[in-house]
């Protein structure tokens, strides 16, 4: 990334918290290092977003993969299209990466689609009968609602993430299915492992 990583007692603690769950500090968390009560509290909204949604585990990938599509963020884009992956399949998850709608998709889904669209793109051109296109296609306003600020956080979070230079971890790019990887072809370029020497 373009920051150093701060070295506080502070951002140490922070992420060997992160190491310890997931098994290695992942890139953007060091620019979050310098402000980790506000990482955390930023994660715990939209903790709390995800778990009182009304909307599905499925739906809410959605929305994240398509804000970081049309955003251009590689980091997410791999991360949020492997979990996509996991509940529809990786060719399904990898045409939503490329902007289509999978055979298999719902009329919310192609709603949520086109709803996460415009909000990435031009949130002042929204209008009146898109929110009703989501009512008709069975959404309740507090769902409509819910999928905006799904929406929102995606966009502040990726925006800090690509602005300071933070790369997908090579660790992220080897776990995402190979479809995934393909669709992908978008944002800042894929960290390598790095190798080390071996003296003898």
């Amino acid at each position: 990334m373009f920051l150093n990583e701060p070295s506080t007692a502070e951002a140490a603690v922070y992420l060997e918290k992160e190491r310890a769950a997931c098994g290695y500090v992942m890139n953007f968390e060091r620019a979050w290092a310098w402000r980790p009560d506000l990482a955390e509290g930023f994660a715990l909204v939209r903790k709390q977003l995800i778990q009182r949604s009304s909307l599905t585990a499925r739906e809410i990938a959605l929305l994240a993969c398509t804000s970081a599509r049309i955003l251009g963020d590689s980091y997410c884009s791999l991360a949020w299209g492997t979990k996509l992956a996991r509940m529809r399949g990786a060719a399904a998850a990898a045409e939503v990466l490329r902007g289509a709608d999978p055979a298999a998709s719902t009329a919310r889904e192609v709603a949520l689609r086109q709803w996460a669209e415009q909000i990435v793109r031009d949130p002042n051109g929204a209008e009146a009968v898109q929110v009703e296109n989501l009512r008709t296609a069975g959404l309740s306003d507090l769902e409509i609602f819910e999928a905006t600020l799904h929406v929102a956080f995606r966009l502040a979070f990726s925006a800090v993430n690509d602005a300071l230079g933070a790369r997908p971890d090579h660790q992220l790019v080897a776990a995402a299915p190979a479809e995934i990887r393909a669709a992908v072809t978008y944002g800042r370029p894929r960290c390598r492992p790095v190798k080390t020497e071996v003296r003898t």
